[in-house]
């Protein structure tokens, strides 16, 4: 099982929405600060981004790609002062594509925008150590899968075709998994702690492997210190420093978000749930899950299921 993969559909909630915007100055829009993450990508002229906090903005040339993370409110411009409009896409229940166009006397800007939202009532450890801003330059030759998939969605956007509904899901997910590989690399160069390094590090990575693929399984810390090559208490100090948490509270933590997602999206009976989730017996799984959600499995399921 891929981490990162299993982590995304963890903190994801609900449907990403896209589109294209065509700006012509002056123009400005104001992104609020709520509980989605945007990705910000100039297929034509140029603009500056305006954080909400009074940070020095960040000025975009084509080709860059600039992701923005949840309640990270800012402005989109094409000068710091223009007049702004408030971006309030449809928020309906599928992959939402938005178009934007501002008409103006002066220069354009064309740019494709994908917000993602979080789930940031229980956010997995990754979320919290994301920056509020991510700024990928344009370079020749850098990231260059990321560059496929933005001309790929830019490209399906513009043109829509046959199985462009199957096509967009999949394009939007690879870029946020793009977009964050590539932070992953360049962070983890700079850091020895937190998810950046936490993925890349062969010893964490290789208990986290292990705790995913596997979380009924009743791990000790000496085994997974056994299958990541290295001494318990090495071990044991390496986890909790680089990803904030001992690693039996990351597994009951990750059992628990296993469960949760498994009583909304599935119809298995708790029983079997618990078992997948490391628990023998069902009152256990329940007094665990009673704990960490505030309420027993079987009114939790009942409470996701749309009225």
């Amino acid at each position: 099982m891929d981490v990162l993969s299993d982590v995304l559909a963890v903190m994801r909630a609900g449907r990403p929405y896209t589109g294209r915007s065509v700006c012509r100055a002056p123009w400005g829009v104001r992104f609020p600060a709520g509980d989605a993450a945007c990705c910000h990508i100039v297929l034509q002229g140029g603009c500056s981004l305006i954080p909400a906090d009074g940070t020095p903005p960040v000025t975009l040339g084509v080709g860059d790609i600039l992701f923005t993370g949840p309640r990270h409110a800012h402005t989109l411009a094409d000068r710091p002062g223009s007049p702004a409009v408030e971006f309030q896409p449809d928020r309906g229940s599928g992959y939402s594509v938005v178009e934007l166009d501002i008409p103006g006397p002066g220069a354009v800007t064309e740019m494709l925008c994908v917000c993602y939202t979080f789930d940031l009532a229980r956010p997995h450890p990754l979320l919290r150590t994301l920056p509020p801003l991510i700024h990928l330059p344009a370079r020749i030759g850098d990231h260059r899968a990321l560059r496929a998939t933005v001309d790929m969605l830019g490209s399906e956007l513009h043109r829509p075709g046959s199985g462009t509904d199957a096509i967009l899901p999949a394009l939007i997910d690879m870029l946020l998994l793009y977009v964050l590989r590539a932070w992953l690399d360049e962070d983890a160069d700079r850091t020895t702690d937190g998810w950046a390094t936490a993925l890349t590090d062969p010893v964490i990575a290789t208990a986290l492997h292990h705790i995913h693929r596997q979380p009924e399984n009743q791990w000790t810390v000496a085994e997974l210190a056994t299958l990541a090559g290295v001494s318990r208490a090495t071990f044991a100090k390496r986890f909790t420093t680089v990803v904030g948490q001992p690693p039996l509270t990351y597994l009951t933590w990750w059992r628990m978000i296993t469960a949760a997602r498994l009583l909304d999206r599935t119809d298995d009976p708790i029983h079997a749930i618990a078992q997948r989730c490391g628990y023998s017996s069902e009152y256990a799984f329940s007094k665990s899950f009673k704990r960490e959600y505030g309420l027993p499995p079987g009114q939790y399921r009942r409470q996701q299921q749309p009225v």
